[in-house]
């Protein structure tokens, strides 16, 4: 069962619609790791999206529809390491099962499936890279912390919880190492006045609290790069600093509307996104890093993100980490697409 939904009263589409708005409708799922294949939980996510989307053509708006997989980082390198496979090849297996479930399995009308290993994504993380730097938003500095291999996530002392993250990743390993930092300590006041001004941004509205009362609290500068692992887009100038996953994985949405070139037919038409739909286990990387790099870049931040909740079996989180998932391929085969896609969303 599922601890939220996107057809609440606060739903997504509820937010996002509006009679006389025909303007064109830019909507993203997160993009997929591909550290193994996908399971239930992906599949509600592009589903609710698809039905959105067609909500939005029906309605007689240009529809951009984005989902696609995210493909590298730490957990990734050591998944293809587990597999003897090369990180590029696991992930191309991985990557056209995320590809097939989306097209063959589950019918959805996606308009554009991106990869984070396409050579057009890595020009255009680089490019921002260097809009930040040349800003004065990034430093050279070192890490000493706790790290998340399962998270792809950092975590301070205080954040631990009897020795694990705060999501219950049991792998937590401490980390020393040269890191360039992001000063996303220096957007706080900037993020609270963001979110003030823009009522509408985050979604629902307990998840919204949540944010701004962790912001409140104080942020501390990002690392935003590693050297302990080689699989992810190099810094540029460096020959020793590859790209925190994160700040890779949200720049595919840039990706996909033509960035670097902000004057391009697609960038113009469907930038800033509509509306991002996420998990609420990633809320605060889209709620909180993504509009800082992106003010911090001079580009505007997202219309909304709406964060739903987790699907569980036996009161614990379907996730491919725990090892509870349940595969939605098997469930069409079984049940039918129909049935597969009114079961999602529905209740």
């Amino acid at each position: 069962r599922r601890t939220s939904l996107l057809a609440s009263t606060d739903s997504a589409a509820d937010a996002a619609t509006g009679t006389l708005d025909k303007s064109p409708f830019f909507i993203t799922t997160p993009i997929y790791y591909v550290n193994d294949a996908p399971h239930i939980g992906h599949a509600y996510t592009t589903v609710a999206c698809d039905v959105i989307a067609r909500f939005m053509r029906l309605d007689g708006r240009e529809v951009c529809f984005l989902t696609g997989t995210d493909e590298h980082g730490q957990k990734v390198q050591e998944a293809a390491d587990r597999a003897g496979r090369t990180a590029i090849e696991f992930c191309d297996d991985v990557s056209e099962t995320f590809r097939q479930l989306t097209y063959d399995r589950l019918n959805c009308t996606v308009d554009r499936f991106i990869r984070t290993t396409e050579e057009g994504h890595r020009k255009a993380v680089q490019h921002l890279w260097r809009v930040l730097e040349e800003r004065g938003h990034i430093y050279l500095g070192a890490y000493e912390g706790w790290y998340s291999v399962r998270d792809e996530a950092y975590f301070s002392d205080s954040e631990l919880v009897d020795g694990k993250a705060p999501t219950g990743a049991e792998v937590i390993k401490v980390v020393k190492e040269p890191s360039y930092f992001f000063r996303l300590s220096e957007w706080q006041d900037a993020l609270l006045r963001f979110y003030e001004e823009n009522p509408d941004f985050l979604g629902p509205w307990s998840r919204k609290n949540e944010v701004i009362s962790f912001v409140k609290e104080g942020l501390r500068d990002l690392s935003i790069s590693r050297t302990s692992f080689q699989w992810g887009v190099r810094v540029p100038e460096s020959d020793e600093h590859v790209v925190y996953v994160w700040l890779d994985a949200l720049t595919n949405y840039l990706t996909a509307v033509g960035y670097p070139d902000t004057e391009s037919e697609p960038f113009r038409k469907y930038w800033p996104a509509s509306l991002h739909v996420v998990g609420k286990d990633i809320l605060r990387f889209h709620a909180i890093m993504w509009p800082a790099f992106l003010l911090a870049a001079g580009i505007e931040p997202p219309k909304r993100v709406f964060a739903h909740g987790w699907w569980t079996r036996d009161g614990q989180k379907i996730s491919k980490s725990v090892g509870n998932v349940i595969d939605p391929i098997q469930l069409v085969e079984r049940y039918g697409l129909d049935a597969v896609r009114y079961f999602m969303i529905s209740e």
